[in-house]
């Protein structure tokens, strides 16, 4: 029998926006919901409430943070996306091109054991488990989401990076057939494909998650399908959707938005109230759904989990 530690991050499901589905999620239990193969009332229940019937095996969050959960709706409606278009409201209406099908994942580089894999027979090889993070956008607005995917440090550990790698490079599918951003060349809103990096000592704390769903089904495609990288101490765009290549390299990569605008956008790009935006201040957030604004945490709230990270950086230099 696995005996699982909760770890120090996890947070818990047992409020819900809107309040009224968390006590509907007790009938749910009620109607022996507790399964992932759902009942005929529990669809309906579901389906009323517009979230998806879950379809993933895995491990659920118990969340004793009380974190109050952004609504199925709210998640999806409300991307940042260029590949699709700049207007995050419409993503999810252009999201349908992205062909998944046969999604093949190549793991490369500074390795012992690179891979090249189907999606399918990667989520295989791993214990998919929910995650319940908060989610802050360098644009000043956030939201929580119930993630489900595997740790990133499970598949650094499977591919056995070598003392040279000291980065991790990550790449989003190139496909003008599926993207009509890309189909417009130098046009384009930004040059693709998209690339994001992490410090390998990064990749390998507890929280980065490959996330390959949300709200116990498969990931949306306006939300990165089938799979996307969430880095939940980060602004937003570190979390690379729809993920095709992972590198580990020597130098460190030079992401999308560092190279678009250095100026405004660095490398390693951690929540930091302290530290504004040039064109903006970055101490408050709107939550998705909330009229107010509220204070927005160092780390996004997981300075006890990753602040030893960057021991003696100065965090106005390392942006």
């Amino acid at each position: 029998m696995k005996i699982f530690k909760k770890p120090s991050w996890q947070l818990s499901e047992n409020e819900v926006t809107p309040k009224e589905l968390f006590e509907k999620r007790r009938d749910f239990i009620k109607l022996g919901a507790a399964s992932l193969v759902a009942s005929s009332a529990l669809t309906e229940l579901l389906a009323k409430e517009n979230i998806p019937t879950p379809t993933l095996n895995y491990i659920k969050d118990t969340n004793p943070d009380n974190l109050k959960l952004n609504t199925f709706e709210q998640i999806t409606s409300h991307n940042n996306f260029y590949e699709f278009t700049t207007n995050q409201s419409r993503v999810k209406d252009l999201a349908h091109t992205l062909d998944t099908d046969n999604w093949l994942i190549t793991i490369d580089g500074e390795v012992e054991k690179p891979l090249e894999i189907y999606f399918e027979d990667l989520v295989k090889m791993f214990d998919l488990e929910e995650r319940i993070y908060r989610f802050r956008c360098v644009e000043g607005w956030s939201m929580v989401v119930p993630w489900v995917g595997f740790p990133l440090k499970e598949l650094v550990k499977k591919v056995k990076p070598l003392s040279s790698a000291k980065y991790v490079k990550f790449e989003t599918l190139y496909d003008p057939f599926s993207f009509p951003d890309q189909k417009r060349g130098k046009l384009g809103v930004i040059d693709y494909p998209y690339v994001e990096g992490l410090r390998i000592d990064e990749a390998m704390n507890d929280l980065p998650l490959l996330a390959v769903g949300l709200y116990g089904d498969s990931m949306p495609k306006q939300n990165g399908a089938p799979i996307r990288l969430i880095v939940p101490w980060k602004y937003g765009f570190k979390s690379i959707k729809s993920v095709v290549k992972v590198s580990f390299v020597k130098e460190e990569p030079l992401n999308t938005w560092q190279k678009e605008n250095p100026r405004e956008y660095g490398f390693y790009a951690n929540v930091n109230p302290n530290v504004d935006h040039p064109r903006w201040s970055q101490k408050r957030e709107r939550v998705l759904g909330s009229f107010l604004k509220q204070k927005t945490l160092m780390y996004n709230g997981y300075e006890k989990e990753v602040a030893h990270l960057y021991k003696g950086m100065d965090l106005t230099k390392y942006i």
